[in-house]
Parts: C-alpha cells; sequence; structure tokens
C-alpha cells in the first residue's frame, strides 16, 4: 500500500537557526517556523492565528539554512513530518517537527534590500 509523507510550508523564523552535533558528529540545525493564516468570521471581522512549526535540517541543508536564514525570513520549507514521544514525570508526551528536506529563501536579508532601495534612487534632475 503507497505512504505519503510530505509537508510544505511557507513562513518567517521566529528565531535564528541553532546547530548542534549529535554524539556521533552529524550536524544538525533547528529553528522555529511561523506560518500565518488569515479568514472571516461569521460576524464579517478579519482574524488571524499563527501556527508554530519546529523545523530540523540535516547536513549541508542545515549548514545553509544556519549560514543563510535569520529571525524573520520568509522561507518555504518542504519536508516530512515526524512524531516522537517521550516520558515526563510519568506521562507519554509528544511532538511533531518537520524534518526539511528542501528550503527555498523567499525574500532578501534587510542589508540587501537597502542596497538595492539605494541603487534604484534616480539622480536628481539638474
Amino acid at each position: 500500500m503507497p505512504a505519503l509523507n510530505r509537508v510544505q510550508l511557507i513562513g518567517r523564523l521566529g528565531r535564528d537557526p541553532e546547530v548542534r552535533f549529535t554524539s556521533t558528529g552529524k550536524k544538525v540545525t533547528n529553528f522555529s517556523l511561523a506560518v500565518d493564516h488569515r479568514w472571516r468570521g461569521n460576524d464579517g471581522e478579519l482574524k488571524e492565528a499563527t501556527d508554530w512549526f519546529q523545523i530540523v535540517a540535516w547536513g549541508r541543508l542545515g549548514e545553509i539554512c544556519s549560514q543563510y536564514l535569520g529571525k524573520g525570513r520568509l522561507v518555504y520549507i518542504e519536508g516530512r513530518l515526524q512524531t516522537q514521544r517521550y516520558e515526563q514525570q510519568g506521562e507519554t508526551r509528544y511532538f511533531t517537527r518537520v524534518i526539511a528536506d528542501q528550503m527555498q529563501m523567499l525574500d532578501r536579508p534587510a542589508e540587501e534590500e537597502e542596497a538595492v532601495e539605494e541603487e534604484e534612487e534616480e539622480p536628481p534632475i539638474e
């Protein structure tokens, strides 16, 4: 029987990526992603909510994320969901995270946007 575990998200980083190493020396990068959604309520008022996702990127993708991404950056993430469980004070708890396979930056860093704006200014007419 075929199976599919795929998730696609567009959102903004909630914090700068954090790089760690496993006990075997593999590099792993973690960050949070905020995905907003808006809708009109029954009263016609515009409502907004934010869903938060924990993103994990391994290897070269993790290196790229740690190098180029920062808090507030708009990105596209594609990957799969992974649910893990753990015991805390005798209770079983679950958490789900996204294991990233692909990442695409959808905006420019603030420094680049400022440089582009400066270049676009027209010289004064004399």
